[in-house]
């Protein structure tokens, strides 16, 4: 994820969610970073940004209350090592609705079952959840299992929920 302090952003606030307030930064190559929580100074920055933080700011509100089920936002790569990258581009296509197991996604990035690890390691730090959905990332077991969020598992529940799935932690 890029340091937003060397580059210029834009933040705007959604302040209710089914997950609480959060903050979404763009840069001048996309999204950048959501934040659970209200956060950050929101810089004003050219045309480019405010519209790329109108967009996203829509999208994220079309989610939570509206049934979006897609993103068509830019995401910002840049400050991901190859692997994260590879990993998070995997989550980000998990459909709406559904589920993946970490070792899933180790197998599809190449590293086996064994690399579920390494898997839950990127997702722990993944810098945009909900649009890299990270929720849709389970257990072996199919149960929940650690999310980033100030309600941890049960945030993660209510995105699944959201999507019309149930599971338990």
């Amino acid at each position: 994820m890029p340091d937003l302090g060397t580059i210029n952003y834009k933040a705007r606030h959604l302040e209710k969610t089914q997950v609480g307030p959060i903050t979404i930064y763009v840069s001048d190559a996309g999204l950048a970073r959501i934040e659970f929580g209200l956060m950050g100074e929101v810089r004003t920055g050219d045309s480019k940004l405010e519209q790329l933080a109108a967009l996203a700011l829509q999208e994220l509100t079309e989610y939570f209350f509206a049934g979006r089920r897609s993103f068509s936002l830019p995401i910002d790569w840049r400050g991901m090592n190859a692997y994260q990258e590879l990993v998070l581009r995997a989550c980000y296509a998990i459909p709406y609705g559904q589920t993946r197991t970490y070792g899933e996604l180790a197998k599809q990035t190449g590293k086996g079952a064994a690399g579920a690890r390494a898997v839950g390691s990127i997702m722990a730090r993944n810098p945009i959840p909900i649009v890299i959905p990270c929720h849709r990332v389970v257990g072996t077991d199919g149960k929940l299992h650690g999310y980033g969020s100030p309600g941890g598992v049960d945030d993660k529940a209510r995105l699944l929920a959201l999507e019309g799935q149930r599971i338990v932690a």
